[in-house]
């Protein structure tokens, strides 16, 4: 927890940095935007919301296109591999560069180089509620963009979603399925690039700031930090497996997408290290440990080939790889207390779209394997949870 200094009024999250008592006493008016230093409430609403003046800043908007400029730069560096996609409509397969890592590890050094040079990085807390409406304005753009683009693709291109005739639900759900200019993917880029590496670079300015503000980062703050990480760092380095998921093979490059990758994914998948920075939590090496070892087991191996397996892991239920990212989310924000629900709306929000994809690859698995899906089924009646769901 942060120092304290004499008796202060409880503060809620979102609402402003310091005490009234204090700043009247020191004739200065709370900052701004700054942090809050005190205890959250569940049911406390913010003192106070942002403006809609405070949504739009030149800086941010100029800071975002340059973040996407230099991922799309990284992605058309040469890669240490090359790997082709699944059968197109056409029997044609598209080919992509497997260089997410090393995207990853460029960008830390720039950012190393840059902070060594005086890069302000923990000032970039203070720009997340602007930058996070440039990113989902660019996202409205260029969505706009991806469905013109569509009206002149080659029907072997579109999606089997996204064509249904009403525009709106075309324009949400992305009528082709990989939009290109030349070899550069649209959809494959953003999946992984300027969302997941822009999530891990707000973690750390969050942590730079908490250094700032406490001295040193919490014990917390460096869980988060480096459970995220890990998992940015796991999802790069495997960067092919990417090429057989339903958001590449199925789904449509739209609205959807293009906003989850690039706007919520940075920004909400950051909740809790957010929280932190606002309500530091204490947290004891015995806690962390037990937190630590739940993170450990989201390691579910996932199944290869065409074969059903009924032993292990996909004995126990139909989807454990869900179950463990289930467990991984959870142990994101166990760091954070509970004190208040919002370190935890990564968890509720990622159960409601794992039941929800679920019950879309339960579909589709029905209809790839037939009577042998129904076998196993009846074999492994759970689909995520062990005899809950």
């Amino acid at each position: 927890m942060a120092p304290t200094q004499g008796p202060r009024a409880p503060l809620e999250f979102g609402g402003r940095r310091g005490s009234a008592t204090a700043a009247a006493r020191h004739h200065v008016p709370p900052a701004p935007g700054g942090p809050v230093r005190g205890p959250a409430r569940l049911l406390g609403p913010p003192a106070s919301l942002p403006g809609l003046e405070a949504l739009w800043s030149p800086r941010a908007l100029l800071l975002w296109l340059s973040w996407l400029g230099l991922q799309a730069a990284l992605y058309l560096l040469p890669a240490r591999k090359v790997a082709e996609g699944q059968e197109l409509k056409d029997k044609s397969r598209l080919r992509y560069p497997i260089n997410g890592f090393q995207a990853l590890v460029l960008t830390a050094l720039l950012v190393g180089l840059g902070m060594s040079a005086g890069l302000p990085l923990g000032a970039l807390p203070e720009m997340l509620l602007p930058l996070a409406f440039v990113a989902t304005l660019t996202a409205f753009i260029f969505s706009l963009f991806l469905y013109m683009k569509a009206q002149v693709a080659p029907v072997s291109a579109l999606a089997p979603g996204g064509n249904s005739g009403n525009p709106i639900y075309d324009f949400f759900l992305g009528r082709e399925l990989n939009p290109r200019i030349c070899f550069f993917d649209f959809k494959y880029f953003c999946e992984l690039r300027p969302g997941l590496i822009g999530w891990v670079l707000i973690n750390l300015a969050l942590l730079m700031k908490e250094a700032e503000l406490q001295g040193s980062p919490s014990l917390a703050m460096w869980l988060v930090n480096g459970f995220q990480l890990l998992y940015v760092g796991d999802a790069l380095w495997h960067e092919e497996a990417i090429l057989t998921t339903m958001d590449i093979t199925h789904d449509g490059f739209g609205f959807m997408l293009a906003f989850g990758d690039i706007a919520w994914v940075p920004f909400t998948y950051s909740l809790q290290a957010q929280f932190l920075l606002h309500h530091p939590q204490p947290l004891g090496l015995p806690m962390a440990s037990v937190i630590c070892l739940i993170n450990g087991l989201e390691t579910i191996s996932t199944a290869t080939g065409r074969k059903l397996l009924v032993s292990g892991w996909w004995g126990m239920v139909r989807h454990p790889n869900y179950l463990g990212d289930l467990i991984m989310a959870l142990a994101w924000s166990l760091p954070c207390g509970v004190s208040h629900l919002l370190p935890y709306f990564y968890l509720l929000y990622f159960t409601a779209l794992l039941v929800h994809r679920e019950a879309r690859d339960e579909r589709q698995c029905l209809q790839k394997y037939g009577l042998a899906w129904q076998e196993y089924c009846r074999r492994v009646p759970y689909r995520i949870m062990p005899y809950i769901y």
